[in-house]
Order: C-alpha cells, then structure tokens, then sequence
C-alpha cells in the first residue's frame, strides 16, 4: 500500500512538474473547446417542412399540416451515426422558416400544429433520448431569423428568441453545440431583425454551459467560409473578431478559412457540409450521394487540416436515413478503418536535434496526442527522426501540436531516407490539433521531420505513418 501511495505522489508531482514546464503560447482551447476537437466528425439533419415541400429556405407561410413523417424514427438516426462512427448529431430545431420541431409555447408555427402524432410529437425529446441511448451527443440549429413569427422584425421578437432558447436548452439534456446562422432575412411584416447576440449568448452560457457556440465569429467556433468541407491549407486555429459581426458583417472568407496567426482568440473551423447536392432531403438526388471516396476526400480537407468535420445527413420524408446515405456513411467509417488501421511509426525509435528536461522523444510514436514532447524552450525550429526495425510501404503522415499549450507551428517539412541521404517529401503549414499529409508511396525505414519556423518552441504530441489505399 505504502509503494502505491509513493508512486501516486511522484506522479502527481511529475504532472505538476511538467505543467510548469509546459507555458502557454497566444490563445489556448477551452475544456469545452477541447472535447470539441476530439470529437472530430458528426452529423447535421436538415429536417422539416422543407423535407415535404422540396425547397431549401422555407417561406414561413407553409401549413403546418405539411410536416408528417409517416415512420420517422430517431433511434434509427442515432443508431446509424454511431455506427458511422460520428460522435453526435446536430438537427435543425427551427430554420428559417419558423417551424419548430418541439411544441414551443412561444410559436404557432411546430410540430404541436401538425398532424404528425395528432400534434403531441416532440422531435427534439425523441432525438435527445436517441443520442443518450447510443452514447453519441446531441447539438441544436436554431435560426434567429424567423420567416413566420409575427413577431419578427420588432423589439419583442428577442424576447421570444431567447425564451425560445431557453426552451431547448433546459429541456432536452446536456448539448454538445449550439449553431447558429447568420442568415437576416424579412419577416412577415416585411421587416428585419435586429438580433440582440450579446443577450442571446448570455442565455446560451447559462443554460447551455457546456455547449461550444457556432456562429461565423463564435465565439467558440468559426464558419469554414463554404459550404463544401474544405478548411484552409493554412488553417490556425485563432481569430480576431474586433469589428466583425454575424452574417453579412463576417470577416472576409479566406480569413474564416485559414484564420489570423496572431488571433486573439481561440476560435476553430468547422466544416460543414451535405452527403446530398442539397441540405434538406429531395427524392430527385437520391442518385446523387456523395460516395466513401468522395466523403473520405473531404475528411482530409477538413480533419486532416485541423478542423471538425459537420456532416449533413437528412432525413427523408418517412422520417429516415435513406438507404443510400446510409450505404455511403458506412462505406466511409469502412474506409478510414482501413485507411487509420496500422500505424508503421507506432514505437519506432525517435531521435531529436533537442529535448527539453522532462520531456521524452519516444513519447511522438506511443500513439497517444496527450503525451508530448519539446525540444528547448529558447528553440522555435527542431528536427525529429524516425527509425522503424526495417523498411516499410507508406504514403501518408499525420502530425499533432499539443494545441492546450497554443497553436505554434508555422511551417515543417517531411524528408524521406533514401539509404544514403534525406530526401524533399512534402512541405506544410500548420499543424494543430491534425494534420494529415499524403505523398506517392514510399519505400523507407527513417523519415525527418524538422520544424522550421513556429511562433514559439513546437510541442508535438504524436507522429504517425500509413499506407493508404487508393480513394482518389
């Protein structure tokens, strides 16, 4: 007992230790805003009266009577996401066009108004129950904008926003994220809103204290800038949102894509986009999915650049994941699968140009991020080698920044032995939470990786290899 009690006490010191050691660099990510990165990938539904009248901005002024799912089953969405091996789901409570897929008290136009259990179904209870069965998490889409409110376009239509809000977020569980759109279009009356954010976040923090919130500034995640999946080749995590607002006043779309190096603030991408041509579900694209190889493609422009991937997957009008979505999502998980299966540098032995005390050089190929390793804190460039038992088929990198002391890299390069000499294999920017990076095949046993320029000394967390198969 005395021997475990000694080695929990020098551990604990050697985390304090190491804790000290580990200073931070510029913005740093949020508790929230790390289980965020890690989560990596999860599903958006689009579902609604678009779903029914085949447009994808509602009018406001369809009948409620419009909306009814003839076997909708959220189970079947949990099931298939977690088996897709996304993290969460995020459904579209209310779009645009006002409709409200729980009986809010605060509209006329839900669920409570449709035929769709005789007006006493409740989507947002049933797909909440769903996510916490499956143990995937559950995200909501609000609109601010409300095309069939009243209300819209007057001082009390905040008010009703922000009771609205607080519906959601103190009946349905804990949430993961909150999404909202800038989109600030006219209401009934022919009028805009004038959305009171700062009043609206307030409610959100209180409520909803776990949950990240997306906007195109955050405050705790950005928009990617399209629509397509697609983050930056340069991609920093930080933003500077001073004189910038929601939708038409958003910072400019290669600054969403690629973020400030200098932001003040820690504000990560997020990389939505639909499996479909659209984002609600119309029978006409049925044939028109996105394939394993084309999800796989986007995975790598947005995971594999540090960013989260938001997928949409919407629902048909039976209230189900079609066939064919639900073909392709598992196509794809068999695809990474395959792809991530054996990491080639997993305990290859590492040498590096420095190390910090404390800090242990094998630590890069245990396989796990949290676990880091830095070369002297007066040192902003750094080469690492990796040495595994013998030669070994590979195509593909993946690098990792341990993100909760900053993001630091600037720019690295990859070389490749050649039996006589370091080889050019590929060059990049930033590093982040990932990076993923693929070159044609090689044949080697050691590879370098140098750090060449960085804003302060790099902590690296994990290098990986792989040999992936064709998805091009």
């Amino acid at each position: 007992m005395l021997r475990i009690i000694f080695i929990l006490l020098i551990s604990c010191v050697g985390t304090q230790l190491r804790a000290q050691l580990v200073e931070q660099e510029g913005p740093a990510p949020s508790a929230n805003q790390m289980k965020w990165h890690e989560m990596e990938y999860y599903l958006f539904m689009h579902f609604g009266p678009n779903t029914f009248s085949d447009l994808e901005w509602g009018k406001g002024t369809e009948d409620p009577k419009l909306f009814n799912p003839t076997a909708l089953d959220c189970r079947q969405w949990a099931r298939i996401a977690r088996d897709a091996g996304a993290k969460g789901i995020i459904i579209t409570a209310k779009h645009h066009d006002g409709f409200c897929l729980w009986p809010s008290k605060y509209s006329e136009h839900t669920v409570a108004q449709s035929p769709w259990k005789d007006g006493k179904g409740d989507v947002l209870r049933e797909l909440s129950d769903a996510c916490s069965s499956y143990g995937i998490k559950f995200g909501v889409y609000i609109s601010p904008w409300d095309r069939n409110h009243p209300d819209y376009g007057t001082d009390e239509y905040n008010d009703i926003y922000v009771k609205s809000m607080r519906e959601l977020l103190r009946n349905y569980g804990d949430l993961f994220e909150i999404w909202w759109d800038g989109a600030n279009g006219e209401g009934p009356n022919g009028k805009k809103q004038e959305y009171d954010f700062p009043r609206f976040e307030k409610t959100a923090r209180r409520f909803a204290s776990e949950a990240v919130i997306f906007s195109d500034i955050g405050p705790d995640i950005r928009w990617v800038g399209n629509e397509k999946g697609i983050a930056g080749i340069t991609n920093w995590d930080l933003l500077d949102t001073a004189g910038f607002m929601r939708g038409l006043g958003a910072p400019p779309i290669d600054t969403l894509n690629s973020g400030n190096v200098n932001g003040k603030l820690w504000i990560p991408a997020e990389c939505d986009v639909s499996i479909r041509p659209g984002w609600f579900y119309h029978p006409n694209e049925d044939a028109a999915v996105k394939s394993a190889k084309d999800l796989m493609k986007i995975y790598m422009t947005s995971v594999g650049r540090g960013a989260n991937l938001l997928l949409n997957v919407p629902p048909d009008r039976r209230g189900l994941i079609s066939a064919a979505d639900s073909a392709s999502l598992m196509a794809f998980k068999s695809l990474r699968e395959s792809s991530f299966e054996t990491n080639l540098a997993l305990r290859a032995s590492v040498k590096v140009s420095t190390s910090r005390a404390g800090y242990l050089p094998s630590v890069l190929t245990d396989g796990f991020r949290f676990s880091h390793w830095a070369p002297l804190k007066t040192e902003t460039t750094c080469s690492i080698e990796l040495e595994m038992p013998e030669p070994r088929e590979f195509n593909t990198i993946l690098l990792q920044e341990y993100i909760e002391a900053g993001q630091r890299i600037i720019e690295f390069t990859v070389e490749v032995w050649d039996g006589t000499a370091y080889q050019p294999l590929v060059n990049g920017t930033t590093v982040g939470y990932k990076r993923i990076l693929q070159f044609p095949k090689q044949l080697a046993s050691k590879i370098r990786v140098s750090v060449v320029k960085a804003k302060a000394s790099p902590i690296l967390g994990e290098i990986q290899l792989y040999n992936f198969e064709d998805y091009q």
